[in-house]
């Protein structure tokens, strides 16, 4: 990305429509005239205010958005929607005010007012889950872009349209910015679109304004409950999207226990999909080779109807992950003979998923791998992916996240310690924490669960890099989990330059490796 790259997707040739129309289609009380001003975006964002947009001020945990009226104005603003003490904060601005009690909650809804997102949608697909999502959305594109359909997409890595991208802010955009990149989409005549939807995508009206067509269960596991105050509450924030409100259809993985709550939760049509043997489900999955380059498997559903194909990433979750994908499609209304067709004459699924378990590292010398996992059942399904294809030793490097749930790193230490030979705990995202103390936990952890396993303390992410190249023989693997496609590395409120893939490439070069 440029230093001029655009921080959101807008419409380039937006239809502006009038303020007074908005105010009394949603029946909002205003402060000053509202005559003949028009609108043509919508941001919470003072810094992506763009002229003519609608800039809504949000009450944030530090400071009201409302505040940054006047900001909002100088850079082209002409109206502010916020609730009443809002209102009084953006007088100054000599805004237009519209009022109403959750700003946040009418934000998915006035934006889809604004961008006409509702008028001709394309397909659009919704996956969510602990582990997986990003994956499943990008297996989505790749299938669909191997039909000839034009697609765009939002992960927790990027914003694309097409061949156009920005790297992402959030796992799910605001739903500002949300609306405006559908907008955008729908000039470049974007047929289907994948969308990766987070617990608090859905808690935080992120997603509200959207009907998806399919959505998509993966897993529930052990994360954010810095968020939630426990797994209950978790879940509920991911099956909320399986309502009539929020989605038309669903498929749901039963791989994991939560998966039979959804089916039973679910008030919209689901099937079911498993890759556990001897699970009940309308569509199973069966691995039939996992190796270091790709996973095959076969596919089978209702009336004998499947398929057997490959996905270029290793793990028997891939498999199930693309599997999913596969019956997404099938739901939305693809035709599961012609997906069959494609993948045959393309060799399997053509997709690149950044920083999902992705080897870096060349023909000769140790096999390396970074991964974007960073829960405990990220930890332990990768290891044990990358130890099925190992002949040899199996490092471990990885931190946890600082100013995040810290229930999990005791977990996340001792599957490390139990699923690998070589252990390098370094500095992951230490943000305001001591990162000194999110190591220790997680050095603890591992040394509990296994005393006498070889663990090294290396802070610098760079150097723990090197450490563990240098330990590394021809034969042996390397997982960096945490990183996976991002390229920086948090401390202390500043984000250092950083890629873990990168850097794993060069480690590898300087020790002498491809």
């Amino acid at each position: 990305m440029s230093a001029q790259a655009p921080r959101s997707l807008r419409p380039e040739h937006p239809i502006a429509r009038s303020l007074s129309g908005l105010a009394s289609d949603f029946e909002l009380e205003s402060l000053g005239s509202l005559d003949n001003i028009e609108v043509s975006g919508v941001t919470i964002s003072s810094e992506d205010v763009q002229p003519g947009d609608l800039y809504v001020g949000v009450k944030g945990r530090f400071a009201h958005g409302a505040r940054f009226a006047t900001a909002a104005r100088d850079s082209g603003a002409v109206a502010v929607l916020t609730d009443c003490e809002g209102a009084e904060l953006a007088a100054e601005s000599g805004l237009p005010v519209l009022i109403t009690d959750d700003p946040r909650a009418a934000l998915g809804d006035v934006a889809a007012w604004v961008y006409r997102t509702t008028e001709h949608p394309p397909v659009l697909f919704a996956v969510t889950g602990t582990n997986g999502k990003t994956s499943v959305v990008y297996l989505l594109d790749g299938i669909l872009r191997q039909l000839g359909v034009v697609t765009g997409l939002t992960s927790t890595a990027e914003r694309r349209i097409g061949d156009v991208s920005i790297p992402s802010r959030l796992t799910t955009p605001e739903a500002s910015e949300m609306h405006g990149m559908l907008a955008r989409m729908r000039e470049a005549e974007v047929r289907a679109v994948s969308i990766e939807v987070s617990a608090q995508a859905l808690s935080r009206h992120r997603v509200d304004g959207l009907v998806f067509d399919v959505a998509g269960f993966i897993n529930l596991s052990h994360d954010h409950l810095d968020d939630y105050a426990d797994m209950e509450e978790y879940f509920r924030a991911k099956a909320a999207l399986f309502d009539p409100d929020r989605a038309r259809r669903g498929v749901v993985s039963l791989d994991s226990e939560w998966g039979v709550r959804v089916v039973e939760e679910s008030r919209i049509p689901v099937v079911t999909i498993s890759s556990t043997p001897g699970v009940d489900a309308d569509w199973t999955v069966r691995v039939l080779a996992e190796e270091a380059d790709y996973t095959e498997f076969e596919l089978r559903g209702p009336d004998g109807r499947g398929l057997v194909t490959r996905v270029p990433v290793l793990g028997w979750f891939m498999a199930a992950n693309s599997a999913l994908a596969i019956v997404m499609l099938v739901e939305s209304g693809y035709d599961l003979g012609a997906i069959e067709h494609v993948l045959e004459r393309d060799g399997g699924i053509d997709a690149f998923i950044p920083g999902r378990a992705e080897r870096v590292s060349g023909a000769t010398g140790p096999a390396f791998y970074v991964d974007y996992g960073h829960t405990p059942d990220a930890f332990e399904q990768t290891l044990l992916a990358v130890r099925k294809i190992t002949t040899g030793r199996v490092f471990m490097v990885f931190g946890a996240d600082g100013d995040r749930d810290t229930t999990k790193r005791a977990d996340m230490g001792r599957i490390a310690a139990v699923n690998s030979d070589v252990v390098v705990v370094t500095d992951y995202h230490p943000r305001y924490e001591d990162p000194a103390e999110i190591r220790r936990t997680l050095i603890e952890a591992a040394t509990a669960a296994v005393p006498d396993r070889e663990i090294y303390e290396i802070p610098d992410p760079r150097t723990a890099v090197r450490k563990a190249v240098s330990l590394a023989r021809e034969g042996d693997a390397i997982l960096v989990a945490g990183p996976g496609h991002e390229d920086y590395h948090e401390v202390a409120g500043v984000k250092i330059p950083y890629s873990a893939r990168n850097d794993a490439r060069e480690a590898l070069r300087e020790a002498g490796w491809e």
